[in-house]
């Protein structure tokens, strides 16, 4: 295991969550309060933080909320990881930048992403093939989250596509487990909107733990995903709730809810 995964672990266990709290901090959903800030995602950001760290396991902003704002919204969001090392500095943090480019584009994303904003792991599109994700996956210190299956609704128009007789999505999970994951630093992405994908991955992909989108406001269940994407140890989830959570009236206690609703999926499964 990668000192990146376990510093995962070792805060999932230290909170007693699954839970990831995505960062998706458009400006035009933030409450007026927020919008009338010198920085209105940052200080949301910070909030946000301060209302649902005692339930989490991570947080995860979605890059392209602060690329949309030019260099306003990338200080905001190298203020924001700031503001977590800071406070919270056993957070495990995910850079939702779907990133794959040549190797020395990848270099750059490596250096820009993981060491100047400092973020623990980066999700990354399989499509260029193990050469060119060859900077992310050599870096044993940080996580490289790679697409499976995802979430969204057209997910299935090239990942079905069928090859060798398997689904893509088949084929990306096997080669991150036999060929991508020599630094034991490796992560998929699957969609709790395909409970049954979701469980024939983890059939595929007993030790690999898996970042699941898609529940709260994409309608994914958790007990389907508990059920189907649990481990042998009772782990290897770790759970997405974005705009669910930061856009609750209350984002505390929607983020201690779906906690505590994971948590209860996992006690009534029995696991260890």
């Amino acid at each position: 295991m990668s000192s990146g995964l376990a510093k995962l672990r070792a805060r999932s266990e230290r909170s007693g969550s699954m839970l990831c709290v995505g960062l998706d901090s458009a400006l035009e959903r933030l409450p007026a309060r927020f919008t009338d800030e010198n920085q209105p995602q940052l200080a949301f950001n910070r909030w946000i933080v301060e209302e649902t760290l005692p339930y989490v396991a991570a947080y995860k902003p979605n890059l392209a909320f602060y690329e949309a704002r030019g260099a306003a919204g990338w200080a905001e969001l190298a203020e924001t990881m700031a503001f977590l090392r800071a406070q919270a500095p056993d957070v495990f943090t995910v850079a939702d930048a779907k990133r794959a480019d040549i190797g020395s584009t990848n270099a750059g994303y490596v250096s820009g992403i993981l060491d100047e904003l400092g973020f623990d792991a980066i999700t990354v599109q399989p499509y260029l093939g193990r050469e060119a994700l060859s900077p992310f996956l050599e870096r044993e210190d940080k996580v490289a989250i790679v697409l499976c299956r995802t979430s969204n609704p057209g997910a299935g128009e090239l990942q079905d596509l069928a090859v060798d007789g398997a689904p893509l999505w088949e084929v990306v999970a096997t080669r991150v487990r036999d060929e991508w994951n020599v630094n034991g630093n490796c992560m998929l992405v699957v969609g709790a909107t395909y409970p049954a994908e979701l469980a024939r991955v983890r059939e595929l992909c007993p030790d690999l733990p898996f970042l699941v989108p898609g529940v709260g406001a994409q309608g994914g269940d958790v007990e389907a995903v508990i059920a189907g994407g649990l481990d042998a140890n009772g782990g290897g989830l770790l759970i997405n709730a974005s705009r669910s959570v930061i856009f609750a009236h209350d984002p505390a206690a929607e983020a201690s809810a779906t906690r505590d609703a994971i948590a209860g999926a996992v006690a009534a499964r029995g696991a260890p």
